[in-house]
């Protein structure tokens, strides 16, 4: 146990420290590469509201909790004999040059505009499809986005503003008239395809949409928050109120959170 005493520890510390947990807790020795899934997720996210937050002990700490991910996968691959995180790390590097020769070779790139359009050239060339490589896993409006910058780099996309909103109004078109038709299962699908026009949107207006919506569910929080306190100085139940009473208490709470 001594030997775990240190002031600082290193990257090959935590290797160790991995390896001797994945030996010797219960909890570390069940885990699989699937039931680590959805931690890497949490994770990412966590690191995520640090960053919004400007709270950098919080990211330091949050930081290292995504980091032990990948060691906690590589060790697990290890064990499998398929690679090791050293491995991770030399595919990592090799790349990183490779895709950086403006850096490590003899290409130009004098903007950040042309180093990111040399890199999307460059993957294109790697990959058999134009799509590949948005991971189906994302969140599914900052998915639709990826998609379509993809689809858009090789020319497939609206020539301009004006094209998008009629495409999203004829969306919105076809989304009504399946909703009178009321077929649940053509009534979803046309609302996907709504979602997807107005992710174009965005895109065109340079918003980004997943951001957006997240800002949107803060706003609404908040305004829902002076509605609940509203109700809760008034002594009476939630029933008793009228939808127009609560939603001149929504007006209220638009005043202080636009």
């Amino acid at each position: 146990m001594d030997r775990w005493k240190k002031d600082r520890y290193t990257f090959e510390d935590l290797k160790e420290i991995m390896k001797e947990l994945r030996q010797k807790c219960p909890w570390d020795r069940k885990q699989t590469h699937d039931s680590l899934k959805k931690y890497l997720i949490e994770e990412t996210y966590e690191v995520i509201d640090a960053i919004e937050k400007r709270d950098w002990e919080a990211l330091k700490e949050e930081l290292g909790d995504l980091l032990l991910q990948p060691v906690f996968h590589a060790r697990l691959a290890e064990e499998e004999g398929r690679f090791d995180i050293d491995d991770v790390v030399d595919h990592l590097c090799k790349k990183l040059i490779k895709r950086h020769p403006h850096v490590f070779g003899e290409e130009e790139a004098k903007t950040a505009e042309e180093v990111l359009k040399n890199w999307e050239k460059r993957k294109l060339e790697e990959r058999k499809s134009v799509l590949e490589g948005v991971p189906k896993h994302l969140p599914a409006l900052m998915r639709a986005e990826k998609l379509q910058k993809k689809a858009a780099k090789v020319g497939f996309d609206w020539k301009d503003l004006k094209e998008v909103k009629e495409k999203v109004l004829e969306e919105w078109k076809e989304f009504w008239e399946a909703l009178e038709r009321g077929n649940r299962e053509e009534i979803e699908h046309e609302f996907g395809d709504l979602l997807f026009a107005l992710v174009n949107l965005a895109r065109f207006l340079n918003i980004d949409p997943e951001e957006a919506l997240q800002k949107a569910n803060e706003r609404f929080i908040k305004r829902f928050s002076h509605v609940e306190r509203r109700v809760k100085e008034s002594g009476k139940p939630w029933e008793e109120f009228t939808l127009e009473e609560l939603d001149r208490f929504w007006e209220e709470a638009k005043k202080h959170n636009p």
